[in-house]
């Protein structure tokens, strides 16, 4: 099968690879019909290089047909169309049974320190191949799958995978009072779904913040109030000039390590990259450090008792905090990679021919697998107005 496949940063290539096999009674094999480009891809495509090994395949966010299934699965039959959740839960555990499945105690990548397993993301993950291919193996396929109707396009329903329940969960974690507002900094495809989700909710004040024309332009014209950076020397008291001064009741962080504004981190993260792996991955796993051009802005931006919940994904291990403006504003902190199934049922009604949450037009870009690596150059240099890209394979 074709596949996407990392060989070193900022380099993923569409190898031929060995097709995927049932190796446990609990697998399935699904033939990606569409699979997701996520911004957290681009972590590996430089960032997070030190954790990724040369053949490691990638993608997280699956949609496709079943074609072969294991003994003990038979919540799926062959020819079912299906979702298939970022991570890996085998939905009996104590976590999964408090709704935590990304801290699945049966996937739990233990001599890594991580939680449940995440398909394509890393040996702190797994090592699990990912979804950027033709095929798929889905361990505990006997929880896992999402089963979706026919009739409407896969733009309907892949982003169960990933960029629904994630948005949705950081709405939660950020625990909006009535009459509220919100400041979401960044509206890439978490952030802009986010503000979406707000926006269904009936919160009455959203504030988008980036600096790409096309995200601000996309999200202003659904009535989302934003706000460019590049306009603004302190982003936080623009925040506080549209909030009576107090600040947003609550900010979601939807960018993560990767924000623009920490020059002298960036040139870290690269510089890492070129470490021999001995050295490279005990830097990063003791030393490493994020760049927080986003979080430090949340925490300043944040009304006084307000909470921040972060989605954007952070990997340091040093980020120097400031603990005593956090401490003193009383902030609340809440953050986690999203726990897909939780939030499946609440998510679902939503998804009809109303398309209250613009999922059909969502995607930017569909390309075929052949074009991964211009799509991932693209993405990061978010040119050619890229927003969101799936693959077709």
């Amino acid at each position: 099968m074709k596949a996407v496949v990392w060989h070193g940063p900022r380099d993923v290539r569409v190898d031929t690879v060995p097709d995927p096999t049932i190796q446990e009674p609990t697998d399935a094999i699904v033939r990606m019909t569409t699979t997701g480009l996520c911004g957290s891809d681009l972590h590996l495509y430089e960032v997070l290089g030190p954790y990724m090994r040369e053949g490691d395949i990638i993608g997280h966010e699956p949609m496709g047909i079943v074609e072969a299934v294991g003994d003990d699965v038979t919540n799926l039959a062959v020819g079912d169309r299906v979702v298939i959740p970022f991570q890996i839960a085998c939905g009996r555990c104590d976590q999964c049974n408090r709704g935590l499945q990304t801290q699945c105690e049966t996937t739990q990548v233990t001599e890594e320190d991580s939680g449940a397993a995440l398909f394509g993301y890393t040996k702190l993950y797994g090592a699990v191949p990912g979804a950027q291919a033709e095929l798929l193996r889905v361990p505990h396929a006997d929880y896992g799958p999402i089963k979706v109707p026919e009739g409407p396009a896969d733009d309907r329903f892949v982003y169960l995978s990933d960029v629904l329940p994630t948005a949705w969960q950081s709405v939660e974690y950020a625990n909006v009072p009535d009459g509220g507002t919100v400041a979401v900094l960044g509206l890439g495809p978490i952030g802009a779904m986010a503000c979406r989700v707000l926006q269904q909710r009936g919160v009455e004040q959203v504030i988008g913040i980036d600096l790409v024309d096309e995200r601000l332009a996309r999200e202003a014209a659904r009535g989302t109030t934003t706000l460019d950076l590049r306009e603004h020397d302190d982003i936080a008291e623009a925040v506080r000039e549209l909030t009576k001064g107090r600040g947003a009741d609550s900010v979601i962080d939807a960018v993560g390590m990767e924000a623009h504004g920490s020059p002298a981190t960036k040139l870290a993260h690269r510089l890492t990259q070129f470490l021999p792996k001995a050295i490279s991955e005990p830097f990063m796993d003791h030393a490493g450090v994020d760049r927080l051009g986003a979080m430090l802005p949340a925490i300043d931006m944040v009304r006084r008792g307000g909470t921040v919940s972060l989605i954007g994904v952070y990997g340091g291990m040093v980020d120097p905090l400031p603990m005593m403006t956090m401490f003193d504003k009383q902030i609340t902190m809440r953050m986690g990679q999203a726990n897909v199934k939780h939030w499946v049922d609440d998510i679902m009604p939503l998804l009809d021919d109303t398309d209250v949450l613009g999922v059909d037009d969502f995607a930017t870009h569909r390309l075929p697998l052949d074009e991964a690596p211009k799509a991932y150059e693209m993405f990061q240099q978010k040119t050619n107005g890229a927003i969101k890209v799936v693959f077709q394979p």
